[in-house]
C-alpha cells in the first residue's frame, strides 16, 4: 500500500453542468475510463470530482473525458463572481410566463383572460428555446452518450407540450382551441427557479469551509520568520511565542468559547486572533502544513467523499431515467389506445417526465454530509470522511485512554522516597531530554539542582527508560518493569497515584527511589461519561498505569470497566476483544501512543493534539481536549445520518407517489414542474437544519 500511495496523487476537479444523480454516475464512469485513474468520486452538492491519478497520467486527460461526457471541467478552480447574477434568467422566464399562467387563475373565478394563440406562441418561444436551451444542450449530450439525466426529461417533456400546442394552433387556426404553451413555459420557469433556490441553499452548506478559508493570512510569511502581532490582529501562521503574554481567540478552529492564555514557549495557531497583548512569534508552519491548512483539507475531503449508503442511490440513478422514459411511453399509449385521448395522454406523459427528477436523490446524501461535517468542524469536531460519520452513529462502546484523555495529562510529583542521596538529581538527569509528562513533573521538582550527566539514554516501550549515570546502569520506570528485572518492591500506600521506580541494574538490581505522581481527572470527564451512558453507550478505560491508579480515576468519572497495565502494543488487541464483547467500539486517545488502537477500533477519535498522527490514524479529531466532544461527535453523527435517511425516504417516496399520479392524469405538467422543483429544494433545506446544532461550550 505505501508504494501505491507514493505513486499516485489526488486531484480535485471542479465540474460544471451536472444537474442530478444520473449526471454524477455518468461523470464518474467517464473519469474511471481515463488511463492511470485508480479512483474517482463525484459530489453533486460540491460539484467537484476527487480523482486518484497515477504519476505518469496527464491531468488534462481528465478534463477531456469530462467534456466528452457532455460536461465541463477545469484543473484550476474558477473565480467566483463578486455578485451573484444567476437570478436574471429566472426573473426573465417568470416575466414571460406570467401572462400565460394568469388566464388559468382567472378561469377559476369565471374570468376569460386567455391570450390569442399567436401571442402565447410569441411569449413561450423565447422561454422554450432561449432560457430553456441549457436543457436541450445537456439532454442532447446525454442522449449521444446513451444515458439520461434531468435535462433530457425536461427537454422531452416541455418539447412535447410546446409541439402539441404549435400543432393545435395551426391545425385549428381561427378556432382558438385550448393550448398548452403555459405548461411548457411554466415547467421551464419552475425548474430554473428550483435550481436557483437549490444553488443558494447548497452555498449555505459550504458556509463552514468558506469561514475556515477566510481565516487564511492576507500577508505572506515563511517558516522561521519572527512576526509581531498587535492586539486584535489575526495570527498569520502556526508559530511559537517568543515574547509577550496574551489570550488567543481559537473559537473558529476549536469551538472553545473562552480565549486561551498564551505566554513565551506556547504554540499559537494561524487563523486565531490575538486579544489584548503584544506578541512576538516565530513561524513554525505555513500553508498546507499548518493546522488551519490540515483542518481545511480534512473538512473538504470529508465533504467530497461518498458515504457507503450513497452506493444504493448510484445504482438506482443508473437506471432511473430509462425507466421513467418507459413509464412515460406506456402512459401515452395507454391513454391513446385504451381511452382514445391522445392529447390527454401526451400531457400526462409530459407530467411523468417532468415530475420524475433524480435531483433530490443525488442531493439527499451529500447535502446532509456537507451540513453535518461543516457544523461539526465549527464546534471543534473534525470528521475525516463520510464513512466515519456513518460508523459513529452505530457505536455501542467507547474505550478511553486514561492519561491526557480522561485526566488533565499534567501530573505532579506528589511524593519522592529516596533510598540513596542525590536520587532526585539522578532521576532528573535521566529524564532531562524527555517530553513525557511524568518526566516534566520530575524536572519541575528538581529545578535548581545540579544534575549529573546521563549517557546512552534509551526508551523501553511501555516500561520506562534506561541510561548510564556516573558509570552505573540505571532503570527508571513502572512497577511491572521493576518486577521483570527481579526487584522486590516494598509495600507502598498508593492512594490512586501512578508509581515509578529508580533502580541500579549494573549488577544485582537495587532500588534507589520511589516516585508517586498524581494526575487529576478533567472537570468534564464525569459529564462526558454520563452523556454517553444516557445514549446507551458503554464507557471503558484502558491504561498503562497500575490498577490502583486506574481504578481511582475510573471511580471519580463513573467508569466501571477498567483495563490497567496495558502496554501500547496490546491496546489494539484489547480493542478487538471489546468489539466482540460490546459491538462497534470507538477508541479515544491522544493520537500518538494510541495510533495502533485508534486504527484497530471501528472509529478512532483523537483528542486535542490535532497532530498528523491523530488526523491519519483517527476517523474523528477533536480540536480541544474536552471528552464531552466524544458524545457530541456521536450525536452529530446520529443527527446527520437521520437527515440522510429522511432525505432518501422523501426522495424515493416523492417519485413513488408522484409518477403514478402524473400517469393517472391527477397532476398537470405545471403542478408536476412545481413539485419537482420543490423536491430538490426541500432536501437541501432539510439538511440545512443541522446548522442549528451546537456542541458543548
Amino acid at each position: 500500500m505505501p508504494a501505491m500511495q507514493s505513486a499516485t496523487h489526488l486531484i480535485k476537479l471542479p465540474i460544471e453542468g451536472m444537474t442530478c444523480a444520473s449526471c454524477v454516475t455518468r461523470v464518474e464512469k467517464a473519469l474511471k475510463k481515463v488511463p492511470g485513474v485508480s479512483e474517482a468520486e463525484v459530489n453533486l452538492a460540491t460539484e467537484t470530482a476527487t480523482v486518484r491519478l497515477g504519476d505518469g497520467a496527464a491531468p488534462e486527460a481528465l478534463v477531456d473525458a469530462v467534456r466528452n461526457a457532455g460536461y465541463d471541467a477545469h484543473l484550476v478552480p474558477q473565480a467566483v463572481p463578486e455578485h451573484d447574477r444567476s437570478w436574471w434568467p429566472v426573473a426573465l422566464a417568470a416575466a414571460l410566463t406570467l401572462p400565460l399562467v394568469l388566464p388559468m387563475i382567472g378561469g377559476a373565478f369565471g374570468a376569460d383572460w386567455m391570450l390569442p394563440g399567436w401571442l402565447q406562441l410569441a411569449l413561450a418561444t423565447p422561454v422554450q428555446f432561449g432560457l430553456g436551451w441549457r436543457f436541450y444542450r445537456a439532454g442532447w449530450k446525454a442522449a449521444l452518450a446513451r444515458t439520461g439525466n434531468m435535462d433530457l426529461l425536461v427537454a422531452l417533456g416541455t418539447s412535447a407540450a410546446f409541439g402539441l400546442s404549435v400543432y393545435m394552433l395551426y391545425a385549428h387556426w381561427g378556432h382558438e382551441p385550448h393550448l398548452y404553451f403555459e405548461a411548457s413555459a411554466a415547467v421551464i420557469t419552475l425548474v430554473l427557479l428550483g435550481k436557483w433556490l437549490e444553488g443558494r441553499a447548497k452555498r449555505q452548506t459550504t458556509e463552514a469551509i468558506r469561514a475556515l478559508q477566510a481565516l487564511r493570512p492576507e500577508k505572506a510569511v515563511h517558516v522561521g520568520d519572527v512576526v509581531e502581532i498587535r492586539p486584535g490582529e489575526r495570527i498569520p501562521a502556526d508559530a511559537v511565542v517568543l515574547e509577550g503574554r496574551s489570550h488567543a481567540d481559537e473559537s473558529m478552529l476549536t469551538g472553545e468559547s473562552l480565549p486561551v492564555a498564551k505566554q513565551p514557549g506556547d504554540a499559537v495557531t494561524g487563523g486565531t486572533v490575538n486579544k489584548e497583548g503584544l506578541l512576538r512569534i516565530r513561524v513554525t508552519a505555513v500553508g498546507a502544513q499548518s493546522m488551519l491548512g490540515r483542518i481545511i483539507e480534512l473538512v473538504e475531503n470529508a465533504q467530497a467523499k461518498k458515504a457507503p449508503i450513497q452506493r444504493l442511490v448510484d445504482r438506482v440513478s443508473a437506471v432511473f431515467v430509462p425507466v421513467v422514459l418507459g413509464i412515460a411511453l406506456v402512459t401515452l399509449l395507454a391513454w391513446g389506445l385504451l381511452a382514445g385521448d391522445w392529447e390527454g395522454g401526451l400531457l400526462n406523459a409530459v407530467a411523468v417526465l417532468v415530475i420524475a427528477c433524480p435531483c433530490a436523490l443525488g442531493l439527499a446524501t451529500p447535502a446532509a454530509i456537507m451540513a453535518g461535517t461543516g457544523v461539526a468542524a465549527k464546534n471543534g469536531i473534525l470528521i475525516k470522511d463520510a464513512e466515519a460519520l456513518e460508523v459513529a452513529h452505530a457505536i455501542q462502546a467507547v474505550a478511553f485512554d486514561k492519561t491526557g484523555t480522561l485526566t488533565a495529562g499534567k501530573p505532579t510529583l506528589v511524593s519522592f522516597a529516596a533510598y540513596e542521596p542525590n536520587a532526585l538529581s539522578i532521576a532528573a538527569a535521566i529524564q532531562s531530554g524527555s517530553e513525557h509528562s511524568l518526566a516534566k513533573a520530575v524536572l519541575d521538582e528538581a529545578r535548581g539542582l545540579t544534575l549529573p550527566r546521563a549517557e546512552g539514554v534509551r526508551s523501553v516501550a511501555g516500561r520506562g527508560v534506561e541510561a548510564i549515570v556516573e558509570g552505573r546502569k540505571l532503570a527508571l520506570g513502572s512497577s511491572r518493569w521493576m518486577e521483570e528485572l527481579g526487584l522486590q518492591l516494598p509495600a507502598a500506600e498508593n492512594q490512586g497515584n501512578t508509581l515509578s521506580w529508580l533502580a541500579d541494574v549494573t549488577g544485582k538490581p537495587a532500588l534507589l527511589a520511589r516516585m508517586a505522581f498524581g494526575d487529576a481527572p478533567r472537570p468534564e470527564a464525569a459529564e462526558a461519561v454520563r452523556q454517553l451512558t444516557a445514549r446507551g453507550v458503554r464507557s471503558i478505560m484502558l491504561s498503562g498505569d497500575n490498577p490502583a491508579a486506574a481504578q481511582a480515576v475510573a471511580r471519580q468519572v463513573g467508569i466501571e470497566e477498567v483495563h490497567a497495565e496495558v502496554l501500547p502494543g496490546s491496546k489494539a488487541q484489547i480493542v478487538q476483544a471489546l468489539r466482540k464483547a460490546h459491538g462497534a467500539v470507538a477508541m479515544v486517545g491522544d493520537g500518538v501512543n494510541d495510533a495502533p488502537a485508534l486504527a484497530a477500533a471501528d472509529l478512532g477519535i483523537a483528542m486535542g493534539s490535532g497532530t498528523d498522527v491523530a488526523m491519519h490514524a483517527a476517523g474523528v479529531t477533536l480540536m480541544r481536549s474536552d471528552p464531552r466532544l466524544v458524545a457530541a461527535a456521536i450525536d452529530i453523527s446520529h443527527r446527520t445520518y437521520a437527515k440522510i435517511r429522511q432525505n432518501l425516504f422523501w426522495a424515493f417516496a416523492y417519485n413513488v407517489v408522484g409518477i403514478p399520479l402524473a400517469a393517472a392524469g391527477v397532476l398537470s405538467p405545471v403542478i408536476a414542474g412545481a413539485a419537482m422543483a420543490l423536491s430538490s429544494v426541500s432536501v437541501v433545506a432539510n439538511a440545512l437544519l443541522l446548522k442549528r446544532w451546537k456542541g458543548p461550550a
